[in-house]
């Protein structure tokens, strides 16, 4: 039997677990949350994340990072964009260049402002690695809610055996070979729906959504096009399709933080509420300084950074970006 490690028992690495475990693999999953392993174990319940569904028995919850990537072809690696490097520390001296590592995250490393994928490849030179990302609520994953994802590598052989992998009736996997353009869709429409989230706590209604959606993915096309990504990837799942997903969901804990924000919290205060990682906060830092190193014009992303950053008055920010000079579209 195929066995596949998934490195993080958050909600998407437990959705994952019991996606490769119903279609037959054996699943080691990691988490260095004693109680959540003995409870996923003991129990077949996450404790913290997903409470209300059943892991599957061949699902097996540890928190030896030995024991769970030994004799695994694949590592799925389900955790958040700034513990990316440090995991990867730890894996290096365990693990074999033949592993494909898979990368569930989305975000940008803060220090260096580098995508996921090239903090994995620092760290753990040969092996090859693929980018698995869409619009995808891990609550709506595990409960088989017809969901569709890319799977990005640029070896086409290695995406090819992802999709094989995870595709099932309800989870639908396409092929693509743009790395850098799924990353950066990934991570700035996270900057997005903290936005949308925003509007949404001040009052603000469909109208405005639409417009920061239709802008913000002005934004992500032009800094991502700078980076290196294409067109086409902003426009198909991994962009447009992201974007919608999570500037629109209740199920997106930046939208939600973004809903607190608009309400009156200070970032601090609405981050403490969510509970977990809200990646659009360091997105934003990262993206701030990459518009600069870029000669990007991002002003969605500008009036963001003053509002968490700065203490700039939340509706100040909308009339200036409303005011701004006159353009075209």
């Amino acid at each position: 039997m195929l066995k596949i490690s998934v490195i993080g028992a958050g909600s998407f690495g437990t959705a994952m677990s019991v996606v490769l475990s119903e279609k037959g693999y054996d699943v080691s999953l990691y988490d260095r949350n004693k109680e959540i392993v003995n409870c996923i174990n003991k129990n077949r319940k996450n404790s913290k994340y997903l409470s209300e569904i059943t892991i599957p028995s061949g699902v097996e919850a540890t928190c030896d990072m030995k024991k769970a990537l030994m004799d695994s072809e694949f590592i799925i690696l389900a955790i958040p964009s700034q513990g990316v490097r440090d995991i990867c520390k730890q894996m290096k001296d365990i693990i074999m260049q033949d592993q494909i590592i898979v990368n569930l995250g989305k975000g940008i490393e803060k220090e260096s402002l580098k995508t996921l994928s090239l903090v994995i490849r620092e760290e753990l030179k040969g092996n090859d690695v693929v980018v698995l990302s869409g619009p995808s609520h891990a609550e709506e994953v595990c409960v088989k809610i017809p969901t569709a994802l890319v799977a990005a590598s640029d070896k086409y052989e290695i995406s090819k055996k992802i999709q094989d992998i995870f595709m099932t009736d309800y989870l639908r996997v396409y092929t693509g070979d743009d790395v850098i353009g799924v990353e950066v869709a990934g991570a700035v429409k996270n900057v997005i729906a903290l936005c949308a989230g925003i509007s949404d706590g001040i009052g603000y209604g469909d109208n405005t959504k639409a417009a920061l959606m239709t802008r913000g993915m002005n934004e992500i096309i032009k800094i991502g096009l700078k980076m290196g990504g294409r067109y086409e990837t902003f426009m198909g799942l991994a962009g447009f399709g992201d974007l919608i997903v999570t500037c629109t969901s209740m199920h997106s804990r930046n939208r939600r933080c973004g809903i607190l924000i608009g309400k009156g919290y200070s970032c601090d205060e609405a981050i403490e509420s969510i509970g977990m990682t809200v990646e659009g906060i360091n997105a934003c830092r990262a993206f701030y300084a990459l518009k600069k190193e870029y000669d990007v014009d991002m002003p969605i992303v500008d009036a963001l950074y003053k509002v968490l950053f700065e203490n700039f008055d939340v509706k100040e920010a909308v009339y200036n970006l409303m005011t701004r000079n006159k353009k075209s579209e």
